[in-house]
């Protein structure tokens, strides 16, 4: 997934974490033993080709959580872990590559790029917006690291048994994502409430909020092409117990590939 396009101009926004920043107490994880209960021993299936298409795992639900800038995925992400659930967060991957095996032979295609050991975003935009060829040697280098941590992270969850998975992809619709995972879950809220949490971020203006827009699918589309919505809205403790109702539900159906 083309996902670096979007950190080369966004480092990643932290956001404080659900419930006034407390981790869940020991213990309190009993969503995935519910779930686990509920789904049973999984069921074994050949595997289809290989990469992207070793996620099409009949043993393994893979959910791909998306949604808008300022619609609140990455709080919904983190209440997935709460609950027992393995998550793979996209841009953490491509920011992590950015400060290890990308470093190389990102610096060797684009010389004078990387600063201390890592890949400077500022310095490897210049090099690549605008430039139709400088991004795609871009994306051969990128793109392949990008998988393969993808599929480490889908073959260590399969490993461990986990019956469901979350793949945190900001770009999920646009880089055509959806067709490789089994449930789409898109976080929403209305448009008022999106505004005002992106407008608080520092730095932020009118001009690049509507230009972040302008990259990303319309949350409208977004929503008519999702299996499940998590209004985020409404609270923390409305979107989880939305969160927890999808679970239920994943639960009893069977993967689609």
């Amino acid at each position: 997934f083309p996902l670096f396009i979007q950190v080369l101009d966004h480092p990643p926004q932290d956001s404080p974490p659900p419930e006034g920043g407390r981790s869940p107490p020991e213990g309190s994880r009993g969503g995935v033993t519910k779930f686990l209960r509920a789904r049973g021993p999984p069921q074994s299936s050949p595997l289809q080709g290989e990469g992207a298409q070793a996620l099409r795992c009949v043993a393994m639900i893979v959910l791909g959580l998306t949604g808008s800038i300022g619609m609140g995925k990455s709080t919904t992400a983190r209440m997935f872990a709460e609950e027992g659930v393995p998550v793979h967060d996209a841009d953490a991957a491509v920011h992590a590559l950015y400060e290890g095996e990308a470093v190389d032979p990102v610096e060797a295609a684009f010389p004078g790029t990387t600063r201390e050991g890592r890949v400077d975003r500022a310095l490897l935009a210049q090099a690549v917006v605008g430039k139709p060829d400088a991004m795609k040697r871009l994306e051969a280098i990128v793109h392949p690291l990008v998988a393969q941590a993808r599929d480490r992270f889908l073959a260590e969850a399969r490993t461990a048994g986990a019956p469901v998975v979350v793949l945190d992809i900001p770009l999920l619709f646009e880089t055509g994502g959806d067709t490789l995972v089994d449930v789409v879950v898109v976080v929403s809220a209305a448009p008022e409430i999106q505004r005002q949490r992106v407008m608080e971020r520092p730095g932020m203006t009118t001009e690049k909020f509507a230009a972040l827009l302008a990259k990303q699918t319309p949350d409208a589309e977004k929503r008519r092409r999702a299996d499940y919505i998590v209004d985020s809205g409404h609270g923390i403790e409305q979107a989880r117990q939305q969160v927890r109702e999808i679970l239920a539900k994943v639960a009893k159906m069977p993967p689609k590939h």
